[in-house]
């Protein structure tokens, strides 16, 4: 029978057929919540509407050992006249007392109480003669034995009486074998009628047109088609739209009518949450059985699927009703079992991690193991717990201080600020020896990165006090020389030589091209671009997978691609490991990603995008997290902002507090170098001058003098022509022409534009169309926006407006694609002159004098339209001439007010 809707029906007929004078019985079974109570209620309704008395009773645990409980309940109400009624009352109370009497004397209940038995009867009888007679009884296995003796003396005197038995039994209830349920179901007019859970057709029908449409399937898998949890997910879904709390109460309630043994087995399942050994979680020795068929019966009533819960609440919520205590003894427990039975590491480190407990010497072991095994597959929050649960447990300082750099690599995964906490406790272990030589590398890292120069020095220096290093630290001192090369070039000198001895003679495979990686990286910062470099960048990248130990070769090895004036061959392994970090929730990576990310587009000219991927990088880590490194992302973002005129966008970035020791690595350069472009951009060359020759020295300091890294002596030149030091300039892009090899198109179309604006005016136009081929190959499309700029003033100046007017045009789309609204601005000039304006003047020299005439200097006239100052002079030169002035507060003053 599928549901409640097909007994209703079944029942209807017996009904009738006891109106009609013919008694019967219908035994009602069924899982929890598979209608029986409703259906009892619903015969007994029915039966007042066919003139039928109705006469109820529920049996209950609490009130099983009341002799006569059940029968009492269905004669309180009955229609009885007084006498008869009285009669009845005493009856009741005789039974009740010679049942007690009985139990007392260890006498035989069915012997005692026949006469009292067939007394009652009679008066049902009697009652029924008069009116047809609906008695149901629900949860009758919770009756009294002496109301269970009636309802069988009864059930076999009915056959010709018009009376309707119903009698409301459960599928789990052990009593279903009793003599009472067989001496009923062998009574030729009985009929039993089975309920089942709803089919997902009558979930939907119990849920609506709407609520099945959106959620009929999900709440059919969650329920098992049970109609209290039909009922509670559906007001769950429709509250939050996900299983909640109404589930959860509903499962429990499920679970408590299952009864003490169904409670206890549920306990067990939550804390293991598979079908295991639940009977020897929960100390019952020989009651497998006994928890088999609770498990049965939880899955009958629809909890289960598989033999475990069917959705996390309804397991947290069984969970939740355990005490604390007990639930953690449970979990301790299940651990050992676990361990004892082989289980997996993760299995046991689960219950570990929730009881809170690994004080067995098996369970460091476990944790170690299971958080090995989560950081493999991308549970960087597990292992964390494991191995944050090792490292208080452990009393072993040697595997303390193992335990906990363990700890600091996982939690870097998250949030780099996150292990500052555990430095210092590393640093001592260092101190009393208790490090290994691997292990301090990484320490020493992880100072480096947070600031802590001093320490580190420290703990590098402890590093060149071992003579004969281990495999492992000899392999980890060879990857960190090219490393520490690259990014913290300052430290170098004290980074230990790896003595002979010691070394391995082939590292392991990820060691190896953790060494490769950051090599290629270092001879690119060091010499520049080479044809073998590209190659070798993108077979690192070919072979890598973001692991816990591969980060810093893909890192180096993007960077080394970048750095090869070629960021656009960089660009797509950077977007592939971006979307892999986000897949495997690794926020950290992901950030340092976003920052090589943002750098790339600089390069590519892409300044929006830029500045976009910066801010992300700088909100997946907050700044104070990045330690030195921020000043990768702040560069980036400087250079953009200033690139696109937005001074005061950058304004919190340029403000924020940096780590000192952020000057003492690469990522210094970077901050530098962007600081620089903002103040030259807010019209401040001098500081900005300073912020590049600062730059410039360290790059040479530490030999990263390689122009497709940052061309220092470019943006110095720039500087310098704006405070009027063309001779100067010229020196520095001369000298960085020098240093350009081949690959370097993007920098020397660079050099080759600002090698014009310090040279005469016939030889600009040459100079800069040699640029734009340069630039135009190189891919940096502000550059070339700007190259076009320059080309324009230059044709203009040259008097070919035509060629001008043209590549006007399409130096302003170009700097709008690049979203440069100073060299938008700059190049908005109109083809006519406005009205008030001398018409013989030039768009350029127009420009030059309606700044001239608002009383901006040369070098803000300069800074303001990107030309040099000599283009300035020349263009208020010939302005003077054109107008017929000698100085500038001759201007007319129409030319302010256009300005």
């Amino acid at each position: 029978m599928d549901d409640a809707h097909e007994g209703t029906t079944t029942l209807r007929a017996l009904l009738a057929e006891a109106v009609a004078g013919k008694g019967r019985i219908a035994m009602v079974t069924g899982a929890v919540a598979t209608g029986k109570s409703e259906s009892l209620y619903l015969i007994a309704e029915h039966a007042l509407d066919q003139g039928a008395l109705p006469l109820t009773a529920t049996g209950s645990p609490a009130e099983s050992g009341l002799p006569l409980g059940v029968l009492s309940q269905l004669l309180h109400h009955a229609p009885l006249p007084a006498v008869q009624r009285a009669a009845a009352l005493g009856l009741l109370h005789e039974g009740a007392r010679r049942q007690l009497a009985g139990e007392a004397a260890a006498e035989s209940i069915e012997h005692v109480d026949a006469q009292i038995v067939h007394a009652l009867c009679a008066v049902l009888l009697e009652l029924a003669g008069r009116r047809p007679l609906v008695i149901t009884v629900d949860d009758v296995h919770h009756a009294d034995r002496a109301s269970q003796l009636c309802l069988a003396y009864l059930a076999r005197r009915i056959r010709f009486a018009g009376v309707l038995l119903v009698f409301g039994v459960p599928d789990h209830s052990p009593h279903l074998r009793t003599l009472f349920h067989t001496d009923v179901l062998r009574q030729p007019h009985c009929r039993p009628v089975r309920l089942t859970h709803l089919s997902r057709e009558g979930v939907d029908a119990r849920l609506g047109a709407d609520a099945a449409h959106r959620f009929g399937e999900l709440v059919h898998t969650l329920s098992g088609g049970n109609r209290l949890l039909v009922d509670a997910l559906l007001e769950d879904l429709q509250a939050t739209g996900v299983p909640g709390d109404r589930y959860g109460e509903a499962v429990l309630a499920c679970v408590r009518r299952l009864g003490p043994c169904a409670q206890e087995a549920a306990y067990g399942l939550a804390v293991l949450g598979e079908p295991g050994s639940i009977s020897r979680l929960l100390g019952l020795g020989e009651s497998e059985a006994v928890v088999a068929k609770s498990l049965q019966a939880m899955a009958g009533a629809g909890l289960l699927d598989g033999g475990r819960f069917r959705h996390e609440a309804a397991r947290s919520a069984v969970l939740a009703e355990l005490d604390a205590a007990d639930r953690i003894h449970l979990h301790r427990r299940a651990a050992e079992l676990a361990h004892r039975d082989g289980a997996s590491a993760d299995v046991v480190a689960g219950h570990l991690a929730q009881a809170g407990h690994a004080g067995d010497p098996w369970a460091l072991s476990a944790l170690e193991e299971a958080a090995r095994l989560a950081l493999r597959e991308d549970g960087v929050e597990s292992a964390i717990e494991y191995l944050r649960l090792a490292w208080r447990a452990c009393d072993d300082e040697r595997r303390r201080a193992r335990i906990g750099t363990a700890l600091v690599r996982a939690e870097w995964r998250i949030d780099p600020g996150t292990p500052a906490g555990h430095l210092a406790g590393l640093t001592d272990a260092l101190h009393k020896g208790h490090l290994g030589g691997g292990e301090t590398v990484v320490l020493a890292k992880a100072l480096l990165w947070h600031g802590h120069t001093r320490d580190a020095l420290d703990v590098l220096g402890r590093l060149g006090e071992l003579r004969e290093p281990d495999r492992e630290t000899a392999a980890e001192l060879a990857a960190a020389r090219p490393w520490f090369r690259a990014l913290y070039p300052s430290f170098l000198p004290h980074l230990p030589n790896l003595p002979e001895a010691g070394a391995p003679p082939a590292p392991a495979l990820g060691v190896g091209r953790r060494i490769q990686s950051a090599g290629v990286l270092a001879d690119v910062l060091t010499g520049g671009p080479g044809d073998e470099t590209v190659a070798a960048a993108e077979h690192i990248l070919r072979g890598c997978r973001l692991d816990e130990v591969t980060m810093d070769t893909v890192e180096t090895a993007l960077l080394a691609l970048t750095y090869t004036d070629r960021p656009g061959r960089a660009a797509p392994w950077c977007d592939a490991f971006i979307a892999e970090a986000e897949a495997r929730r690794a926020p950290s990576r992901q950030a340092r990603l976003s920052a090589i990310r943002a750098e790339i587009r600089l390069r590519e000219g892409d300044l929006a995008a830029a500045a976009g991927d910066a801010r992300r990088a700088l909100e997946i880590i907050p700044a104070g997290s990045w330690g030195v490194a921020v000043g990768g992302p702040l560069g980036t973002l400087l250079l953009a902002g200033a690139a696109m005129g937005r001074l005061d966008d950058c304004l919190p970035e340029v403000n924020l507090p940096v780590p000192e020791a952020m000057l003492e690595t690469r990522y210094g350069l970077h901050y530098l170098r962007g600081r620089g472009r903002l103040n030259l951009a807010a019209g401040r060359p001098g500081q900005a001058l300073r912020d590049f020759r600062s730059c410039g020295e360290l790059m040479t300091r530490w030999d990263l003098d390689a122009p497709g890294f940052i061309a220092w002596r470019l943006d110095a030149a720039e500087a310098l022509i704006a405070l009027g030091g063309h001779e100067e300039a010229g020196r520095l892009v001369r000298e960085q022409l020098s240093r350009c090899g081949p690959r370097s198109q993007r920098v020397r179309g660079s050099a080759l534009r600002l090698l014009a604006a310090v040279s005469e005016g016939c030889q600009r136009p040459p100079l800069l169309r040699q640029a734009a081929d340069l630039l135009q190959e190189g891919g940096d499309r502000y550059e070339y926006a700007r190259l076009l700029c320059d080309l324009t003033e230059a044709y203009q100046a040259a008097g070919e407006h035509r060629r001008a007017g043209m590549l006007r045009q399409r130096a302003r789309a170009m700097a709008k694609e690049c979203h440069a609204e100073p060299l938008t601005r700059a190049l908005a000039g109109r083809d006519e002159p406005a009205a008030g304006v001398p018409a013989q003047l030039s768009d350029a020299e127009r420009r030059v004098a309606e700044l001239a005439a608002k009383g901006h200097t040369n070098v803000e006239i300069a800074t303001r339209l990107y030309i040099t100052v000599s283009t300035v002079e020349q263009h208020l030169t010939r302005v003077f001439r054109k107008l017929n002035v000698s100085r500038r507060t001759e201007l007319p003053a129409t030319l302010a007010e256009v300005g």
